[in-house]
């Protein structure tokens, strides 16, 4: 549900901030006031192609900000947290901030819950949020994906859908594995190359800890003459073989400090200590002779060394990798071998399989299209009915459902979907999206929606002159209609009769005013008493009279009646 919604610069508005809550909601204002400037603003936040002449003359760019309430956006929510938009910061993760400027040169940004997005983005997850109905290209009726998700979700067909998504699927995943399979081409040739590759990696020994041994080794070896006499001369000095040897040193270290332990008790423990360093030297000295004893310097074991290493690199230039990730090389292409063992097999397998797979899924499509086709002549019913009701006598509204030859598995079912509507009586009934007049297509849009009562997952709906074309009686209907959508849906309907403004739960009138020399759209929300005046006024004209106001009262006691 949009709850705020924020303009600077837009067009005649320089600033407006409006906050809006459940039910309907109308928005009134005399001829060429700006009343679907919000309208506009909501259009260009739901990914509508950007446009410089909409930046108010004389600023740099202008900026829209809505904020919307998911707690009845379930679908918006999923959308946020798959592309990982949401935002724990705002509140409890349940709302969502857009945002967008649109500059005078023509350049566009947009912002989702204050970072970064594409307008394709912003689009799709708008469509997630708000319903534009009116004379604009961006309503989400006219596109038959739209329709037939209408139409699912009025007949509840939710989980059968479901069921044929799965079953389409699974088809898909039997498909593709087959089709790996079969471009492997000659597998007896493939065969014979893997066992080739697996027999040069199976003669060496590429676990980690053989490959870490092989290379110690060849260090040791390549190195030998230097750590051999490395050894030797510490062993010389550990041995205490000289009068400088490290023994001979440590002994008159204590024999020096042990004469003036007597003045200093402390020094008894430095002599411990020293005392303990003697077992370490002696236990050093031990390992070091066992290290020199294995030492030797041995040009032929060097060689085979270094020609091991020499066929391990080969190999790991060979596949692309380092020598240690040979063995995962070596995992792989015997996984493979043995898949190609049984792929003839395998191969009978899927065919059957994928049969069986098409089967599910036409036994789930078929399930699904009977569940369409009888939502479909109950909603051309209800909708036909409630034309009448708008003005359109003899006018007809059918759900055409189209039959496809699947070859493939489709997700969305085995038919598609077309709204069709005729507004007067005689006339062959025509695509939905085909409809030329604006009012008609906004009071058809208002029937549809009423006679689904409001089942799909939009939780805004904004009709912007839905009654263009009408008055009397008929816009008294729709007036009512809006509000009995109204307990289901948010509701935002730009208006001119005071027979559907009277309607709403919350009314907002734009007027112009001038500002320093310059003309200003302004947006106010009326309370009860500036509310009947302007119904007065949508009544009465320029000269409000008692007559009017009369009027317009009885019109907001109706309405909460």
């Amino acid at each position: 549900m949009l709850t705020h919604l924020a303009i600077r610069n837009f067009a005649v508005a320089s600033q407006s901030d409006l906050e809006f809550g459940t039910g309907l909601t109308v928005i009134s204002g005399e001829t060429g006031a700006g009343k679907s400037l919000l309208v506009d603003a909501l259009g260009f936040l739901s990914g509508q192609r950007a446009d410089s002449g909409i930046v108010r003359h004389g600023a740099e760019r202008a900026e829209l900000h809505a904020e919307f309430s998911l707690d009845d956006a379930a679908p918006a929510l999923r959308w946020l947290r798959d592309n990982e938009l949401d935002d724990s910061t705002l509140g409890d993760g349940r709302t969502c901030q857009l945002r967008r400027t649109l500059r005078a040169d023509g350049g566009s940004r947009a912002w989702i819950n204050g970072r970064p997005a594409t307008i394709a983005q912003l689009g799709e997850l708008a469509g997630h949020l708000v319903e534009i109905h009116g004379q604009h290209e961006h309503q989400a009726l006219l596109a038959r994906g739209s329709q037939l998700a209408l139409l699912d979700a009025q007949a509840g067909n939710g989980a059968l859908l479901a069921d044929v998504r799965a079953a389409a699927q699974a088809w898909r995943a039997l498909a593709d594995e087959r089709e790996a399979l079969a471009g492997i081409g000659d597998v007896g040739e493939r065969r014979d190359w893997l066992r080739h590759q697996l027999s040069e990696l199976e003669d060496q020994a590429l676990a980690a800890d053989a490959v870490a041994d092989l290379f110690a080794s060849h260090r040791r070896h390549a190195n030998a003459a230097g750590l051999i006499q490395t050894c030797d001369t510490a062993l010389e000095r550990m041995r205490g073989e000289d009068d400088f040897g490290l023994p001979q040193a440590l002994q008159a270290l204590r024999h020096d400090l042990g004469r003036m332990r007597a003045h200093e008790p402390r020094l008894g423990e430095v002599d411990a200590m020293l005392d303990a360093a003697a077992i370490q030297l002696d236990e050093a000295t031990r390992l070091l002779e066992q290290v020199r004893d294995d030492l030797d310097i041995d040009p032929d074991q060097l060689a085979t060394l270094e020609s091991r290493l020499g066929r391990l690199h080969e190999l790991a230039r060979k596949h692309r990798v380092t020598p240690e990730e040979l063995l995962d090389v070596q995992t792989r292409l015997s996984d493979e071998l043995d898949q190609l063992d049984g792929a003839g097999e395998r191969l009978q397998q899927l065919d059957g399989e994928i049969e069986a797979a098409f089967a599910r899924w036409r036994s789930a499509a078929g399930t699904l299209g009977t569940a369409r086709r009888k939502a479909a002549k109950a909603l051309s019913s209800a909708t036909t009915a409630l034309i009448h009701e708008l003005g359109m006598g003899g006018g007809v509204f059918e759900v055409a459902i189209e039959a496809i030859e699947a070859t493939r598995p489709d997700p969305q079912g085995a038919e598609r979907v077309e709204f069709m509507v005729s507004a007067n009586a005689g006339q062959p009934p025509r695509a939905l999206r085909k409809v030329a007049s604006g009012g008609e297509l906004s009071r058809i849009s208002l029937a549809i929606e009423v006679a689904a009562l409001g089942h799909d997952a939009v939780p805004t709906m904004v009709f912007d002159e839905v009654d263009s074309g009408i008055g009397g009686a008929v816009a008294d209907i729709v007036g009512r209609k809006l509000r009995a959508l109204g307990a289901s849906r948010q509701v935002l309907c730009v208006t001119h009769l005071p027979q559907v403004a009277a309607k709403g739960h919350a009314h907002y009138r734009v007027h112009k005013a001038a500002s320093e020399g310059a003309t200003e759209s302004h947006v106010t929300r009326l309370d009860e008493r500036a509310r009947a005046e302007e119904l007065a006024r949508m009544l009465g004209g320029v000269e409000v009279s008692k007559e009017a106001r009369a009027a317009a009262r009885k019109l907001l006691a109706t309405a909460d009646a």
